[in-house]
């Protein structure tokens, strides 16, 4: 006798989903977000219509799962600034690079800022153990070998598991208001490259890039002579670009290159061809005279200007009050753009 497959108990019945159909249908022109879920839900018709493999469309049925959680979890501290950490899940306790990356994390919390780490063992234990469950993310990926998350954020709400590596990297560049690297393997890498490529080509958000390690070792030292005599002296990069990251020792001067970062920069938003520079303090005219001076080769087209918010960022009301520094941005050179802001916040 033939049966049918039961339906999974979270689905919902057909009559649940078309109610809610109706109701996002019917939902006001101006709803930015309805709007928004429309467009994603045509994409999914699509998808149906298109008659795709089914492991194609187990692709995309796990990525929005995973990446819906993870909005979800993180969606509640918004309004804390936080630091993604890199390194190895095989560095041992004994290691001083575990108590670089313990110590770092425990000061780093006392500025005010979260940690989100792989959530396993090594390097991103020691970052959990000194930033606290309390203020610990854990993005962990599955993997056959060790990856499970550690004794600090196991079995917290803040623990998120990914099966794809693609949609785990999303959540960390994009949650993440500073990066940590740390020595580590393949992983580290990786993850390290991509950053760096996401911020050399303007494709992320301005943010600091620490590389840290213990005193005595020599780990990025070694990496950054690979970067200037195999990318740079044969002009695969700009020297400019070696000022999209900084190496340390440091605990301290660490942490005083984000605290200098955010000293008046905010946060940088593109309305079409204006890039609007959100800041906590304005600045004065002289000021701007001098960025026209320095920064001109930012410049598209016309000057800097100082100004409010520009109408298309009212959807942001809780930035709407800071001041701007607004101009049409060429996009030719994120570290460039990098430099500006050092300089205004040295100001």
């Amino acid at each position: 006798m033939k049966t049918t497959p039961s339906r999974p108990r979270t689905m919902p019945s057909n009559e649940d989903m078309l109610n809610q159909v109706r109701s996002l249908l019917e939902s006001p022109e101006d709803d930015l977000s309805a709007a928004l879920v429309k467009e994603i839900f045509a994409g999914i018709l699509k998808l149906h219509d298109a008659h795709l493999e089914p492991l194609d469309l187990k692709i995309v049925n796990r990525a929005i799962k995973e990446l819906r959680h993870a909005f979800r979890v993180f969606r509640d501290y918004h309004h804390r600034k936080k630091v993604s950490i890199f390194g190895s899940a095989r560095t041992m306790p004994d290691d001083p690079n575990y108590q670089i990356a313990f110590d770092f994390c425990r000061r780093i919390v006392e500025e005010g800022f979260m940690v989100i780490t792989g959530g396993a063992d090594g390097i991103m234990r020691a970052a959990q153990e000194g930033a606290g469950r309390e203020n610990s993310f854990g993005v962990n990926i599955m993997l056959p070998f060790e990856q499970g998350p550690n004794n600090t954020i196991a079995d917290d709400p803040k623990l998120v598991t990914f099966k794809y590596f693609f949609t785990r990297k999303l959540i960390f560049q994009k949650e993440a208001n500073a990066i940590a690297l740390f020595p580590g393997g393949f992983g580290t890498h990786d993850e390290g490259f991509e950053i760096l490529t996401l911020a050399q080509t303007g494709k992320s958000d301005p943010q600091p890039i620490l590389c840290l390690q213990a005193a005595g070792c020599d780990y990025w030292d070694e990496w950054y002579r690979f970067i200037t005599r195999q990318m740079l002296d044969r002009r695969l990069i700009s020297p400019e670009d070696l000022g999209l990251f900084k190496i340390t020792s440091s605990v301290e001067e660490a942490i005083t290159e984000i605290r200098q970062f955010y000293r008046r920069f905010h946060s940088t938003r593109y309305v079409g061809r204006q890039l609007a520079m959100r800041l906590l303090t304005p600045l004065s005219a002289e000021q701007v005279a001098t960025i026209h001076e320095r920064f001109g080769d930012l410049l598209l087209e016309g000057t800097f200007e100082l100004r409010g918010a520009l109408p298309e960022e009212l959807d942001e009301p809780d930035l709407k009050d800071l001041p701007r520094l607004v101009f049409a941005s060429n996009r030719r050179s994120a570290a460039r753009l990098r430099q500006l802001i050092d300089h205004i916040n040295r100001l």
